[in-house]
């Protein structure tokens, strides 16, 4: 099988089975349907959605179901965004960038009825695996779970008193995650409003107002406490309640994972906080895959979008917003010339493709201006997607003799945290420009991995017996030392790092590889859209977010531009395969349409 796979590589068109395809509006469940999309493409809506990345097409299906004509323009041949399905290899069909779900807010399940368009999601538990490199044999290794008895289990190998202590840092974290959901799902405070706007606007400052104070009322007593959480390095966090470093270094992936910053990092608490706020089947803080990749998840938002009568294409890239006379938006100019006339204008792009690239300059505040192009868009991510044709064994956890798959393999497995120093070392080496570069993986910085194998679960991702699995690597600076380029050499030299410091955990992992997708910050940029290869348009610290993102007093989704509003992820709440950003914007043109 492995030998007739590796014969293959040649051939075959990355995600040909997507290729040119739109969903057609109408059709049962929004099948996909085989047709020229230019035909069905008609010169004017109530409302033009540009990009259908998860944001977008959230956006779409809201419009659409409250009777707003609307359409969804995509350059790319395949919608979602980075939450696409892609078969790189042929017979492998890889998440090629967002992997995982959890942040998917529950009123988007339900409002939008993704079950009944097909979205089904396989829940991991255990979730977390952590081997070590040791000299003892076997390594330890720390798994977590639901099962609360087994986590403390686990832990207590390194530390009773931590074993003891995680039940109440459990509850801790929940109790910051419920006082801070509610803020996910509304705009933030208009501020300027207050003080100085219209009756109505006062009025509409007033109502997002509610949600901030019930935080606060939730938080309580607690709130200095959990305001040292959201602001302090997760290292001192983490330090007050736990003593061993492999749980520690687990628990501080969460929050810095995208983040050009280093557990030592002020604030990247909230970056650990925003990637426990999910839930899974009611399962508080769980993440899963998505059944057929998270191409299946973009897929399901369009067909509810599709089936209420939006229309959404792809290969229909915008060349620029148009503006009428008074400044208002009124559609889009494709590259291709055609001019798409709509009421509303909503961006799932950027902030720095939406207004620096695709709005007239000087239409905008220059002072605007100045704060998206200071935008911190610091990318330490290079996903590296592998196809092989068997499970890694881990020297921790080997296989079994069957080779079929053990708990932990469904696992996200961390690689390269024994201790929180081992990210901050490669963290360091990133800013002056160095990825992670050492080959001997027993040496330092080494580069902090994020191991997952959705085929576990989904076994029809590959063909049987083989395995897709995602790498998501930090820490790889956007530009090198010395003004380098990301060319082929760098990235295979990267790669091959990797490689050998997971052949330290799994010895024979190389051997088993029949593909490669490398995918460093300057080709997430390039292929999906994220600016510097960000994978939150933007860093999720305290200064971009909330009330500044994606500037001050524009944080509410309106823009300068009268008609044209921000969608994607870096408006409020931020990254992640979340959509709120896409409802909420939605809901905030929505009362702009009607009033027109």
């Amino acid at each position: 099988m492995a030998a007739m796979l590796r014969a293959r590589l040649g051939t075959g068109c990355p995600s040909c089975w997507l290729r040119g395809w739109h969903l057609s509006p109408g059709l049962p469940g929004a099948r996909l349907a085989h047709a020229t999309a230019a035909d069905r493409l008609q010169r004017e809506y109530d409302a033009v959605v540009i990009g259908a990345g998860h944001n977008g097409l959230v956006a779409a299906a809201y419009l659409q179901r409250a009777g707003v004509r609307t359409a969804v323009l995509e350059k790319r041949h395949v919608l979602g965004g980075a939450a696409v399905t892609e078969e790189i290899v042929p017979g492998f069909k890889f998440s090629r960038a967002s992997y995982l779900l959890s942040l998917l807010r529950p009123q988007i399940y339900t409002e939008l009825e993704l079950q009944r368009h097909g979205l089904r999601v396989l829940p991991r538990d255990p979730y977390s695996f952590t081997p070590l490199l040791e000299d003892r044999s076997p390594p330890r290794s720390l798994l977590l779970g639901h099962d609360m008895a087994k986590t403390q289990q686990q832990i207590a190998q390194f530390s009773q008193k931590d074993a003891q202590a995680y039940p109440e840092y459990e509850a801790f974290m929940g109790g910051l995650v419920s006082a801070l959901d509610p803020l996910l799902d509304a705009p933030p405070v208009d501020t300027a409003a207050l003080g100085q706007g219209s009756l109505l606007q006062r009025l509409r400052a007033l109502k997002a107002l509610r949600p901030l104070m019930q935080a606060g009322l939730v938080l309580g007593r607690q709130l200095p406490r959990y305001y040292e959480v959201l602001t302090a390095p997760i290292s001192k966090i983490l330090d007050q309640w736990f003593e061993s470093e492999p749980l520690k270094a687990t628990l501080a992936t969460d929050a810095v994972i995208g983040a050009m910053a280093s557990p030592h990092s002020p604030g990247s608490g909230y970056v650990l906080l925003h990637h426990v706020m999910g839930e899974l089947e009611g399962q508080k803080g769980a993440w899963g895959y998505v059944a057929g990749g998270m191409g299946a998840l973009s897929q399901a938002i369009a067909g509810a979008a599709a089936a209420r009568g939006a229309h959404i294409f792809t290969e229909k890239a915008v060349c620029h917003v148009l503006l009428g006379r008074d400044g208002r938006a009124q559609g889009v100019a494709l590259q291709d010339g055609t001019e798409v006339k709509s009421k509303l204008v909503l961006s799932n792009a950027s902030p720095q493709i939406t207004f620096l690239e695709l709005t007239p300059q000087e239409d905008l505040p220059k002072d605007f201006v100045q704060r998206i192009q200071q935008v911190d868009t610091r990318s330490p991510v290079t996903k590296i997607n592998v196809a092989v044709d068997r499970l890694p064994s881990f020297l921790a956890a080997p296989n079994a003799r069957d080779g079929r798959p053990l708990p932990h393999h469904q696992c996200s497995i961390h690689l390269n945290c024994e201790g929180t120093h081992l990210l901050h070392q490669a963290f360091t080496e990133a800013t002056h420009g160095h990825p992670s570069s050492r080959r001997a993986c027993t040496s330092t910085p080494r580069p902090m991995i994020e191991l997952c194998i959705p085929s576990v679960l989904d076994p029809g991702l590959a063909p049987q017996g083989c395995h897709v699995v995602s790498l998501f690597t930090q820490y790889t600076p956007s530009v090198l030392a010395g003004g380098r380029p990301w060319d082929e050499q760098a990235r295979n030299a990267y790669a091959d790092t990797v490689f050998d410091c997971i052949e330290a955990y799994a010895p024979g992992f190389k051997s088993s590889i029949i593909g490669r997708d490398i995918l460093t910050p300057p080709d997430l940029e390039k292929i999906f859209g994220l600016p510097g290869g960000n994978i939150f348009h933007g860093a999720m610290s305290l200064d971009q977010l909330y009330f500044a993102r994606p500037a001050p007093s524009y944080s509410g989704y309106r823009s300068p531009v009268p008609g044209l509003y921000l969608c994607g992820s870096g408006a409020h709440p931020g990254g992640g395969v979340m959509g709120a950003a896409g409802r909420n914007a939605a809901q905030v043109a929505l009362e702009d349409f009607r009033r027109l």
